[in-house]
């Protein structure tokens, strides 16, 4: 299939293009760029790109491509909550536009990386499945919810779109994000020796890694149309479901000598939930996630060793809202976030 993917040089991009790739699919990226440079590693091999702002994305653009797959976003909460017009403006509004213009593209499916976090704080000891109610508790998570409502009423016997729920994402990649649970508390750890968490460790949070997530979105670009139309999915495993305190054990078992300080200084945080992640196995037979949460701790820490992440780095390129921060108060971007 000839693929378009947008948002090809963030953190989810440059590791999902090798896999659509090595699948055998024509892949074309589609980017502003904004963290492009955001490189811990080597330089990855890039697919050919078209460099333009998402909410510019013309109808020519979008031409003979069989799908498209979005991930481009900003992408977490602390940036969403700062700038909240600018998350609804990018993540919902230009979203809904690209979905319309591939459909009118005459693009068959569109695949959308959605969040678990639309379920906010379910509540319950249950496992959250894809018909609970979405209960968003920041502005990024209403923006996915929003386009999943928007995107629905797109659907038709020539468009399918998916919609494909991650769990927070986790792992190694060439264009590192320290912001994400885990790879932030595993820098900590190396960094200084101590696993920071600033809740008090009791919210659940379901981890998929940034591998199996791109494998995931391998298969649903390929499943049976019937399978997958206009559907929600949630993209992970049960066996990550675990609680922040959890995740920080695992931490200390990755890094040798290093140790957890809970400080609760953030207070209560609303999201907390454990996720079913059934229907998405049932739907792609075969289909399963590899990586462990230990797993990752230990591939985070060997590429964090290996490649000299720095606390300046840690705390500033791979940090989003800092980095958006800093190429602002150099002039880089304007404060819609487009290149100058």
């Amino acid at each position: 299939m000839r693929v378009l993917l947008t948002g090809h040089t963030g953190y989810l991009g440059t590791v999902m293009a090798p896999v659509l790739r090595g699948a055998g699919h024509e892949v074309v990226g589609l980017d502003s760029g904004l963290f492009a440079d955001c490189l811990l590693g080597p330089t990855p091999d890039d697919p050919p790109g078209i460099d333009v702002d998402l909410r510019d994305v013309t109808l020519a653009q979008l031409a003979d491509f069989d799908a498209v797959i979005h991930l481009a976003a900003l992408s977490n909460d602390p940036l969403g909550a700062l700038a909240p017009d600018l998350t609804y403006d990018i993540n919902h509004r230009a979203s809904v536009r690209l979905a319309r213009l591939a459909r009118d593209a005459g693009v068959a499916r569109f695949l959308y990386a959605s969040t678990c976090s639309v379920y906010g704080a379910s509540g319950g000891s249950g496992l959250v499945t894809e018909d609970a109610p979405l209960r968003p508790a920041t502005p990024y998570a209403e923006s996915k919810v929003l386009v999943e409502s928007d995107v629905h009423e797109l659907a038709d016997d020539h468009f399918t779109p998916v919609y494909m729920r991650n769990a927070t994402a986790f792992g190694y990649s060439p264009r590192l994000r320290a912001d994400i649970v885990l790879n932030n508390l595993v820098g900590h750890a190396y960094l200084s020796g101590e696993v920071l968490v600033l809740s008090d460790g009791t919210p659940w949070r379901p981890l998929v890694h940034a591998g199996d997530i791109a494998r995931a979105f391998a298969a649903a670009l390929v499943a049976p149309r019937e399978a997958v139309h206009d559907k929600a999915f949630n993209i992970g495993t049960e066996r990550n479901n675990v609680t922040v305190a959890e995740i920080a054990n695992e931490v200390v078992e990755a890094v040798p000598g290093s140790r957890v300080r809970i400080t609760g200084e953030a207070g209560a945080d609303p999201r907390s939930y454990r996720v079913d992640f059934s229907r998405f196995r049932e739907a792609i037979p075969g289909f399963d996630c590899e990586w462990t949460v230990k797993a990752g701790a230990l591939e985070l820490i060997d590429a964090y060793q290996r490649h000299g992440l720095t606390a300046e780095s840690f705390g500033q390129r791979f940090t989003r809202l800092a980095w958006l921060r800093s190429r602002s108060a150099a002039g880089l971007v304007d404060e819609t976030l487009r290149h100058r």
